[in-house]
């Protein structure tokens, strides 16, 4: 962007990088504006690849280096960058949960110091914090950045990528928004689950007999897998979204289940995955097939207790502490991280609300604070 400043490398931690990152924030909010402001809905692949290529520009322009531009087998565009050997990764997604035209009624908006529009805080600011906070290092060395445009349904394209790039490095920083303000030390593991129940049509009023009911079944079913859940253990349990029949005469021959599972443990995980393939049928002749299930292992307190007490440290010596760590029942592509044995730390991200809901915002006075904090923390993992 003509017009605007490289700020000059400075001491670690110090409030000097965090007044210049205050002084260029008129530059982030710009910046958040035009990735807000092209909209990338998950599965709409070239909205993706439209709005990677404005992140790449922006990356270009702070890190001063072309990404590496992949685009996976089913169409997804994922940008990496790496300086040297890579020791530390910063990963985020681009991708939204909006769907196309969401812009029109809510654009990008900056009132009373929130920042406002589709996918704002989730999580296009991080990305823009995170290439300036890497802008303000004396060297790149080390570092890798890691952007993909499917994190919202599941990151199938990007699962292998994302844990071949963090596979033995010293840490993973994820640039998701914040839990509030605090960081999120653990997320639970997700498992998601499609189950079809197949039936036999009949009519309701002179022969229901000689149908199997899918619905029954499927009730049934509903019922035994909300026990599935241990709310003392972090387990839950939940179905979704159900559909069945055809019209009110018929007796349904098939219906369907989305569920949502999520568990702190991997045990859980697992046991949870093993009982909804093992339950039985309780109509007979009905035949139930489960498609589905876990997804992201469980991102455990341990994988980032270590990189948190850091950022503690570093917060307070930049005066922005105490920091908070909180557990998060969603998943981010941290769980994959942390799954490979690398230390993650997740939510340093922008400081707002409303991940995926209408109140969707971010603090604007908070990026500089939060671009400081992950510049601080990459130059204190790297030994500088």
């Amino acid at each position: 962007m003509p017009g605007w400043q490289t700020l000059h490398p400075m001491a670690p931690a110090t409030t000097d990088r965090l007044a210049a990152l205050r002084a260029r924030t008129p530059r982030m909010v710009e910046e958040l504006g035009a990735l807000v402001s092209v909209e990338s809905p998950s599965a709409d692949t070239g909205a993706c690849a439209e709005c990677a290529r404005v992140v790449a520009e922006q990356g270009r322009e702070l890190l001063g280096r072309e990404p590496e531009v992949i685009t996976a087998d089913d169409g997804h565009t994922h940008l990496l960058w790496r300086f040297g050997t890579p020791r530390v990764v910063l990963i985020g997604h681009f991708d939204t949960v909006w769907p196309k035209g969401t812009l029109q009624r809510k654009p990008f908006a900056v009132n009373e110091g929130r920042a406002t529009g589709p996918g704002v805080f989730d999580m296009k600011a991080g990305i823009v914090q995170g290439f300036h906070a890497l802008n303000t290092l004396d060297s790149l060395d080390g570092v890798a950045v890691l952007l993909n445009s499917d994190e919202e349904i599941g990151s199938d394209s990007s699962r292998a990528l994302i844990e071949e790039t963090a596979r033995g490095l010293e840490a993973a920083l994820v640039l998701e928004p914040s839990a509030g303000s605090a960081l999120k030390v653990a997320r639970k593991g997700v498992s998601m689950y499609h189950l079809t129940v197949h039936g036999r049509a009949a009519h309701a009023g002179l022969e229901p007999e000689r149908g199997v009911n899918a619905l029954l079944e499927l009730a049934h079913r509903v019922v035994a897998l909300g026990a599935l859940a241990r709310p003392e253990l972090g387990t839950t349990v939940t179905p979704t979204v159900a559909q069945a029949g055809t019209t009110g005469n018929v007796v349904p021959a098939m219906a369907a289940l989305q569920v949502d599972v999520r568990a702190l443990q991997p045990d859980e995980q697992r046991r949870v995955d093993d009982e909804i393939r093992a339950m039985a049928t309780t109509v007979s002749g009905a035949e139930v097939v489960v498609e589905g299930g876990p997804n992201r292992p469980p991102l455990p307190e341990q994988a980032s207790h270590q990189l948190f007490d850091r950022a503690q440290a570093i917060a307070e010596r930049l005066g922005i502490g105490p920091l908070q760590g909180i557990t998060v029942g969603g998943g981010s592509d941290g769980n994959f991280t942390a799954a490979t044995g690398t230390p993650t730390l997740d939510g340093l991200g922008a400081v707002g609300d409303g991940a995926h809901a209408e109140h969707e915002h971010v603090v604007v006075a908070s990026m500089a604070e939060r671009a400081a904090l992950v510049a601080a923390l990459v130059e204190d993992l790297l030994g500088r």
